[in-house]
């Protein structure tokens, strides 16, 4: 992998484009500051080299500036330049007002229809005066030259002398100056870097938290495989950098330790069964012979010494039944036992899934029938044969319909069997009206040695679960208190 194509290298990319953006951006703006500046300061120029041009021509002309800027204003003043220049003043040799353009400083008559002039001195709403050090003495008569008091209004005040045959003349312009709309041409450059600022954080955060996001999930599924949960997996992408290597590792090892714990959880089971198996044999060696030996001489009381009276003999063969049903039932266990304990060899062949069903219910037909038990057989149409073993998958309905007969016990109720093609499987269903099972059980009722009934060995269904697995099958459980429990199979169809 180039350099490029790693996390530093992207970064470094990213981080590279975003400052060349950014310096790119910021000489353009000031570039078009200055451009913007430039034009600004031409067009003063030109304002007060025409406002100069009309003030010295209104010095000699008759006119007053107002009638000529009124009869020849285009020929002195440009549209843009009039709108610069505030007022064009004319002051004599005697520093009196001889003419304005606003016409605000022009001479008056008195009574006796004199001129009355108003002097340069008199004014006091000139904006200050720019460079004005070349007036020399005559500066002292300009009552506007810069001082702290008026250096920071906005207009500005340029005056030129011009020598006439009366002697020295000046002519003063005054041009509108909006500092605000020069502070905000200033102002540009840190607007547009501010902005730059602001999408270049943007696009980092957008950045970081995309190379980001996979380091977050590696962390949240690290929390979760400390917890136990080894399924996890990390959301791979697109991306070749080691973020994404990492990733992968992560999937990889925690593959790994799955199928690590699914090894050691075969182990235990081994280790279980082949214990079970020991124990097993052992029960069947050192407590069957007895049971036989009590099961037969039960047989042979009954025959021989049952009491003549009825009454008697009602009760002794009461206890005697009673007596071989708890043989029966310690027999059974031993036997359940053995067949948990001992390697299956099934011997898969096409089979009627139906008749395996009709042949396991013979078993409970005489309990159910005493109980109330109705007992029906669905079966749907173009039913295919099964791949099973017919002693082992009669095992299988042996222990259920046993649990579900016992579920509903002497007050009676339905025991449903519904068999139908399922997508390349038959799946068989058999279902109670029983007193059903909480919802903690559902996930416990197929492991060894697990049960709820007093008396029970808890090998029934786990029985059922290694037979069903056996033939490459499924079995599900549904149940709710009350009203009953369904045990679904699907069992593979034969070919």
């Amino acid at each position: 992998m180039g350099f490029f194509g790693t996390f530093r290298g992207r970064l470094l990319v990213i981080l590279a484009f975003l400052i060349i953006a950014t310096l790119g951006v910021q000489y353009y703006v000031n570039i078009l500051t200055q451009r913007q500046n430039e034009a600004e300061r031409n067009a003063q120029a030109q304002a007060l080299v025409e406002g100069f041009k009309l003030g010295a021509y209104g010095v000699t002309a008759t006119e007053r500036l107002q009638e000529i800027l009124e009869n020849d204003g285009d020929r002195f003043l440009s549209p843009e330049s009039r709108t610069r220049v505030r007022d064009i003043i004319n002051i004599d040799n005697n520093w009196r007002i001889s003419d304005s353009l606003s016409g605000k400083y022009l001479p008056v008559s008195d009574e006796n229809g004199d001129l009355v002039y108003k002097r340069l001195d008199d004014l006091t709403d000139l904006p200050p005066l720019i460079e004005a050090q070349g007036l020399g003495d005559d500066l002292t008569h300009f009552p506007n030259r810069k001082t702290v008091d008026n250096k920071e209004l906005d207009d500005e005040a340029r005056a030129l002398p011009i020598e006439t045959s009366e002697g020295r003349w000046y002519v003063m312009v005054l041009l509108r100056n909006d500092k605000s709309e020069a502070a905000k041409r200033a102002a540009q450059p840190l607007l547009a870097t501010l902005g730059i600022l602001l999408i270049s954080t943007l696009i980092m955060l957008v950045f970081v938290w995309r190379f980001t996001r996979p380091i977050a999930n590696l962390s949240n599924a690290a929390r979760e495989i400390a917890a136990g949960n080894l399924s996890v997996r990390v959301p791979q992408t697109e991306r070749s950098d080691e973020i994404s290597r990492l990733a992968q590792n992560f999937n990889e090892m925690t593959a790994e330790l799955e199928k690590k714990q699914e090894l050691e959880g075969k182990l235990q089971q081994a280790e279980k069964s082949a214990v079970i198996g020991r124990l097993g044999s052992a029960i069947a060696h050192e407590i069957r012979n007895p049971l036989n030996y009590i099961n037969l001489t039960l047989d042979h009381l009954r025959s021989r010494f049952a009491p003549e009276a009825a009454e008697k003999r009602e009760t002794f063969d009461k206890l005697t039944l009673q007596l071989k049903s708890e043989v029966a039932r310690i027999n059974q266990q031993i036997t359940d036992f053995l067949n948990y304990s001992r390697p299956a060899t099934a011997d898969l062949r096409p089979i009627d899934a139906r008749a395996v069903v009709e042949d396991s219910l013979r078993i409970v037909e005489a309990h159910a029938a005493e109980n109330n038990i109705k007992i029906a057989v669905i079966e749907h149409e173009d039913v295919p044969p099964v791949m099973g073993d017919p002693e082992f998958l009669r095992s299988v309905f042996n222990n259920l319909f046993i649990n579900a007969v016992q579920a509903m016990g002497s007050k009676g109720g339905h025991l449903n069997v519904k068999i139908q093609p399922d997508d390349g499987n038959v799946r068989i269903e058999v279902s109670d009206t029983g007193n059903g099972m909480p919802g903690e059980n559902l996930s416990k009722i197929f492991e060894p040695y697990f049960s709820t009934k007093e008396t029970g060995t808890g090998l029934g269904l786990a029985i059922v679960q290694k037979i069903v697995d056996i033939h490459n099958g499924t079995i599900g459980v549904e149940s709710t208190v009350g009203e009953g429990t369904k045990f679904t199979l699907r069992i593979p169809k034969a070919d």
